[in-house]
């Protein structure tokens, strides 16, 4: 079965960030599956995570898949840093800080700008993606009426902190590096190590004790040669470090509407919000989602019950963890 698709790459002019540099000629890439309702009432807003671009992502859009795309309008808007939208890539100018306040903000934009969408039936995201969810219900929270949030939370915690300065403290340190997230050539032999430290915490110990790291590789090397390093070789170093830092500032208080406020923000969204962590998540742990709900008016959690650590928050081949976030996503999305 196919269904309507639309992509598109939305001109904003020149946009002012939280930290007050600008982007200039800013552009916000996109990406539209099925059909908006006449009323404009079947929105789901699918924005995308650290390093990704939205056709990496778009594995459970379908009609037996999470996000059903005959019955939602579904919009994936990829991020600021991606490469496809405005990025270091594509500008010689980005900022030193594009933050998720400025991401959502241009979101906003693009939904009233190209389809005159004044509302959300949800806001899905994973990681990031789920860092860009909450945002949206804090910032606008008359807007949303649902988010669900996999393997995210409000406020970046300190120790996912160390993980991301040590991943750009790799980039820092190729000689490539000429300051301030800026590389003369691809940075090779760093982008090889940020694969494997990456290997080391996408995924959890579980999972590597079970052996699923050899499903499809012969070889604990061939898994981080195939799986990882290739994966991150590919990519633009500029583009990793800035979304690095946008993941490293994430905070839906650090703004002017709340003024740090975490508990203030989070009492200010009105949406109704699924929090799914993932129960060996190493980024985004369950505490953090735990110490959240109490401040929420109408928040739940369930634990996604996986060995697949941050993985199981994006669960392509992974059939558990795909059917326990189809089950509790459809059911969220019908309450």
């Amino acid at each position: 079965m196919s269904w309507p698709i639309q992509t598109g790459l939305h001109a904003l002019g020149d946009v002012t960030t939280l930290s007050g540099e600008v982007i200039r000629g800013a552009k916000l890439s996109w990406k539209a599956h099925g059909r908006l309702s006449p009323a404009r009432d079947n929105v789901i807003l699918y924005p995308t995570s650290y390093a990704a671009q939205h056709q990496e992502l778009e594995w459970l859009i379908g009609p037996d898949g999470i996000l059903d795309p005959t019955r939602w309008f579904i919009i994936q808007p990829d991020m600021f840093g991606n490469g496809l939208s405005s990025s270091p890539s594509n500008d010689p100018e980005y900022p030193a800080l594009v933050t998720a306040w400025d991401n959502v903000r241009a979101q906003r934009r693009l939904l009233t700008e190209q389809f005159g969408i004044e509302r959300l039936a949800c806001v899905y995201g994973w990681s990031m993606g789920a860092q860009q969810a909450y945002h949206w219900a804090a910032i606008f929270p008359e807007a949303v009426e649902r988010i669900i949030a996999i393997c995210g939370s409000a406020r970046t915690a300190v120790h996912n902190q160390v993980f991301l300065r040590s991943l750009m403290a790799v980039l820092e340190a190729a000689p490539e590096h000429i300051g301030g997230g800026r590389f003369t050539a691809k940075p090779m032999a760093a982008l090889r190590a940020y694969g494997r430290i990456y290997a080391s915490w996408a995924l959890s110990q579980d999972f590597y004790r079970a052996g699923r790291h050899l499903t499809n590789e012969p070889s604990l090397e061939a898994f981080l040669v195939n799986q990882w390093e290739a994966r991150w070789m590919a990519r633009d170093a500029g583009n990793l470090y800035a979304q690095a830092r946008c993941w490293d500032a994430g905070d839906i208080s650090a703004n002017p509407l709340h003024g740090g406020d975490l508990a203030r923000a989070l009492g200010a969204i009105q949406a109704r919000v699924l929090l799914l962590p993932g129960e060996t998540d190493l980024y985004f742990r369950v505490a953090d989602n735990a110490a959240e709900l109490p401040h929420l008016r109408h928040g739940e959690m369930r634990v996604i019950p996986s060995i697949n650590g941050h993985r199981a928050g994006n669960p392509q081949g992974f059939a558990e963890d795909t059917a326990f976030l189809k089950s509790a996503t459809r059911a969220w999305l019908d309450a």
